[in-house]
């Protein structure tokens, strides 16, 4: 879409372009995402379908999906949809990172591990991926994989305040309160809300 054309104009675009060939499953995704922009669900829900039906190995379209049930509150049609991006496309890491985030969601600690970590495997920049896992890994009570995981993501990004307000959490169960308020701090600057109970754990460990 260039600069000029407005949303409406490059949907339309698109629509005459299927009108034309209406089995290019480019086209249909390119679509969906502009629907989807408008928040369009059901119609770019259409679009994603048509996507892959078109192109099977299109995994973008089964995250989109996924996505879009995300949106509604549906936790288990969101898993499939990516379980399907990454049958589709096997090292297709935005799907695994969405899978490991599910199954996290759901308790399922161990699988969602093992997704999490083909994630950053496959994008070794998937920042979001590498604070989920820190996540995963101090529910299993791994702290130093934990804080490993997270100052992975301040490599990619030292201002993203997730992984400043893990690292606070994980240092805290190390008692290592120094480094723990330190990243509290950092986190609070770069405007996350810091739960109330570590700032008052940090509180009662002041220095």
């Amino acid at each position: 879409m260039t600069e000029k054309m407005t949303v409406d104009e490059y949907i339309a675009q698109q629509r005459a372009a299927l009108a034309g060939n209406p089995d290019c499953g480019m086209t249909h995704y390119n679509l969906a995402t502009a629907l989807l922009g408008q928040r369009k669900f059901d119609e770019a829900e259409k679009e994603f379908l048509e996507a892959a039906r078109c192109s099977p190995t299109l995994a973008e379209a089964y995250v989109q999906l996924g996505g879009i049930c995300l949106q509604r509150g549906d936790m288990e049609g969101c898993l499939a949809y990516n379980q399907k991006g990454a049958a589709a496309r096997p090292r297709c890491a935005e799907a695994y990172g969405n899978i490991g985030f599910i199954q996290l969601q759901k308790g399922e600690i161990d699988k969602a591990i093992t997704a999490l970590e083909k994630a950053v495997q496959f994008n070794e920049l998937f920042i979001q991926a590498y604070t989920t896992l820190a996540n995963a890994y101090l529910m299993k009570g791994w702290v130093d994989k934990s804080i490993q995981a997270n100052a992975k993501a301040l490599e990619i990004d030292p201002s993203f305040a997730v992984a400043h307000n893990n690292l606070a959490i994980a240092y805290l169960e190390k008692g290592d309160y120094a480094s723990a308020r330190s990243h509290c701090e950092k986190a609070r600057s770069l405007g996350y809300e810091v739960a109330p109970e570590i700032i008052a754990e940090l509180d009662n460990h002041n220095a």
